[in-house]
């Protein structure tokens, strides 16, 4: 019980640092190869866990389906998402982008899951994205960047490809043991990373210290730790309120980017964080259950 109620909050956290980890990662290497090191990694690790621990293999066909979700979760994702910011796009603009997550998600998820998105979910998901526009409102004012048509671009693909994966997952590995669907996962995130590497780049690793423990903490906590997190998450709960976690995602950002870089932190946005979380609150609130009275009275009158 105490990991299913404390699971959504570790999940943001982790997740949140993984924009601190590329802010440290990518002045020393290219984005998509960078990628491919790291999904490679993971999926080595994952295959070693699956083996010494011999954890239930996926049939073929789960193995694909999880490999479909991984490429869309992982690869067209983060690639979209570090190419942007490695070609100038402002990380405010780009957070906005995927702030949109929840949103997309919640429709793709009525429409393939049958989900059903009650008004409260709609009132929650659109009280988290005014937060994250608040949250982000002073990184606007400050310019900067290149918020190209291509890099808009990047970040819209990536933000319909992590709500297309998440429903995914949810709809065709909804079972299965979770280590050996998450390093199919993996290596099918590594697929396009290795091929737009080697179209587009030229595979360039400067070592550095910032690299090295930038990329160790990538795949042990966001690749492994994180995801593993999400993969529960998405079996235990509906994929829309889920996916509203992504709205904490930026205001936990700023907090270590301050605590970290010494970012600004102000006003507005220490109330865009709250007006976020109580966002997210009203879309993942679970509804209230009857009590045993009121269900005995129900079926009496039955």
């Amino acid at each position: 019980m105490s990991v299913t109620r404390f699971a959504p909050l570790l999940f943001v956290v982790l997740w949140a640092t993984g924009f601190v980890g590329a802010r440290y990662a990518m002045p020393y290497a290219e984005p998509f190869s960078f990628l491919a090191v790291r999904f490679g990694i993971a999926f080595a690790l994952l295959a070693a866990i699956v083996l010494v621990l011999r954890r239930p293999r996926l049939a073929r066909r789960g193995a694909l389906h999880a490999a479909i979700a991984g490429m869309l979760m992982h690869g067209v994702y983060l690639g979209g998402v570090f190419w942007a910011i490695h070609n100038g796009m402002p990380a405010g603009l780009s957070a906005l982008v995927v702030g949109l997550q929840p949103l997309i998600t919640a429709l793709m998820a009525g429409a393939a899951l049958g989900e059903r998105v009650l008004p409260r979910h709609w009132a929650g998901l659109a009280i988290g994205f005014a937060g994250v526009v608040i949250v982000l409102a002073p990184k606007f004012a400050d310019g900067g960047g290149e918020a190209g048509a291509a890099n808009v671009a990047a970040c819209v693909v990536a933000v319909l490809a992590m709500s297309a994966g998440t429903v995914w997952q949810k709809r065709f590995v909804a079972d299965g043991d979770l280590a050996a669907g998450t390093m199919w996962q993996y290596l099918g995130g590594a697929v396009p990373m290795v091929v737009l590497a080697a179209a587009f780049e030229t595979g360039r690793f400067t070592p550095h210290a910032e690299l090295f423990f930038a990329l160790a903490w990538l795949v042990l906590v966001l690749s492994i730790g994180a995801i593993f997190l999400l993969m529960y998450l998405i079996r235990r709960g509906a994929v829309a309120q889920v996916a509203s976690l992504f709205y904490l995602v930026p205001a936990v950002t700023a907090l270590m980017t301050w605590a970290l870089f010494g970012e600004s932190l102000t006003g507005l946005q220490l109330f865009g964080m709250v007006v976020t979380t109580a966002g997210v609150a009203l879309a993942t609130r679970a509804p209230a259950q009857p009590s045993a009275a009121g269900t005995t009275r129900a079926r009496a009158s039955e």
